[in-house]
């Protein structure tokens, strides 16, 4: 016997009542509660068992020293960049979220992909957005019309269910997770319960059935994966495509992965052809530098684990009006307002009237606080009309007192900078080893405190 059940789920974060609330109890959110009705049937105990059993291959507790652990064996991609971002490559049975803004590449990423696997593995796209001769041309345009991808446009997950226990591919992409539909619910197409539900199937279909699934997400101006939060809560891993339409490089940024370490970055350009990879990508960020140039420090960043050179940019003027202004591309606000300040009380510059504008170039966004050195460097570059040597940059994160502090994984920050041929390197001085020292060939510079640094380069 089945049962209809209505209910109302917050949409913002899953919470579920009984009946309609203004304000969602969980998360604080206002006018958050869609209605849904639900048939839910009697499963007996048996049968649960059966699947859990299934699904985890023993359904009785045990102890943590019995269990054997065994390493993933992971399939590798013809693209490096996917596979740094990944862990290593493609776990089998994962489920990955890739999202993006709408025409970043997102689609064109996942079908040069599978046109890869699909030479040697079985890979079935789904698409509910485009019909499969849409797919098509795009693929005739990069060179992958005669691929062995099985196309599939469909937006029903019982037809998909069934096509998937027909076929039993290796790889499942699914172009979007908001078109999906799943009939045993009334909600609109593209809710929260809907993403939520069809979600939760699909991770059963990538655990049971050791299917690795790829499911894309679209983005909300607020820059979220449309949807509950739960759903990133879900997945495997979480990546996002990130860039914009005024540059041709496009960075893919694992935010969560459960096989892997998180925060890793791997770089592409969009060309007639598809997406390349872009293999040195600190040498595309520095090489439009403008020689003899004021206001601009070269950082070294660490995006995961990959030591990457970016170019941070700062104008500064006199402001015409009694607030002055303060503009940031790429770079947190209230962490250049916070140096903007410990520039004019430790370092001795007068920004409060100056009006300051500062971007990290290429598109880029920089976040870690050992970035902190460069744009204070970037600042004073700027408000004293000296250049900073074209050869120098510098690491470092600033606290309020003006000291330099430590950063993490200096050797491989020295060593990215010696590759690119740069001459000066300055880092935190509590980071400044013999070793370090000694080994390098590039010049290694430890300095303590703001002030001491601003002498030190601008004299």
């Amino acid at each position: 016997m089945t049962k209809v059940k209505t209910r109302y789920k917050c949409k913002n974060c899953g919470y579920i009542s009984a009946s309609y609330l203004g304000r969602c109890p969980n998360c604080g959110a206002w006018n958050q509660f869609e209605q849904e009705t639900q048939e839910v049937k009697k499963v007996s105990t048996k049968a649960t068992a059966s699947r859990l059993m299934t699904a985890t291959g023993n359904n009785e507790p045990v102890k943590l020293g019995t269990v054997k652990a065994k390493k993933e064996q992971r399939v590798v991609t013809p693209y490096e960049e996917l596979n740094r971002v990944l862990g290593g490559g493609i776990v089998p049975g994962s489920l990955v979220l890739i999202g993006g803004d709408p025409g970043i590449g997102k689609s064109t990423l996942m079908l040069q992909i599978s046109s890869n696997l699909a030479q040697g593995h079985k890979v079935l796209y789904v698409s509910g957005e485009e019909s499969a001769n849409q797919i098509k041309m795009r693929a005739d345009r990069l060179g992958l019309g005669q691929s062995n991808i099985l196309l599939y446009p469909e937006t029903n997950m019982d037809n998909i269910r069934e096509q998937i226990n027909d076929l039993k591919p290796e790889f499942l992409v699914i172009d979007s997770i908001q078109t999906m539909n799943e009939p045993s619910l009334d909600s609109m197409v593209g809710s929260a319960s809907q993403v939520r539900e069809v979600t939760s199937e699909l991770m059963k279909i990538a655990k049971n059935d050791q299917i690795t699934v790829f499911v894309i997400g679209h983005v909300t101006k607020e820059g979220a994966i449309a949807g509950p939060k739960i759903l990133e809560h879900m997945v495997d891993t979480v990546l996002y495509f990130e860039g914009d339409g005024h540059h041709s490089y496009r960075i893919l940024r694992s935010v969560k992965n459960r096989f892997g370490a998180a925060n890793e970055i791997g770089m592409f350009e969009m060309q007639n052809e598809g997406l390349s990879e872009v293999t040195n990508p600190s040498a595309i960020f520095l090489d439009e530098r403008l020689p003899n140039s004021t206001g601009s420090a070269i950082v070294v960043s660490l995006e995961g684990t990959r030591p990457l050179m970016a170019d941070i940019q700062a104008l500064v003027t006199p402001t015409a009006f009694g607030y002055a202004k303060r503009t940031t591309s790429g770079l947190d606000y209230n962490r250049v307002a916070l140096l903007l300040a410990v520039l004019e009380k430790r370092g001795n510059l007068m920004l409060q009237n100056q009006d300051a504008f500062l971007t990290a170039t290429g598109g880029i966004k920089l976040n870690e606080p050992a970035i902190d050195l460069a744009i204070a460097m970037a600042v004073a570059s700027s408000y004293k009309n000296q250049e900073i040597p074209a050869t120098d940059c510098f690491v470092g994160e600033i606290g309020l007192t003006g000291e330099v502090r430590r950063v993490n994984r200096i050797e491989a920050r020295i060593k990215e900078a010696q590759k690119v041929g740069f001459k000066r390197i300055f880092i935190p001085k509590h980071n400044l080893t013999s070793k370090i020292k000694n080994n390098s060939e590039i010049e290694v510079i430890g300095v303590a405190s703001l002030p001491q640094t601003l002498k030190l380069v601008f004299g």
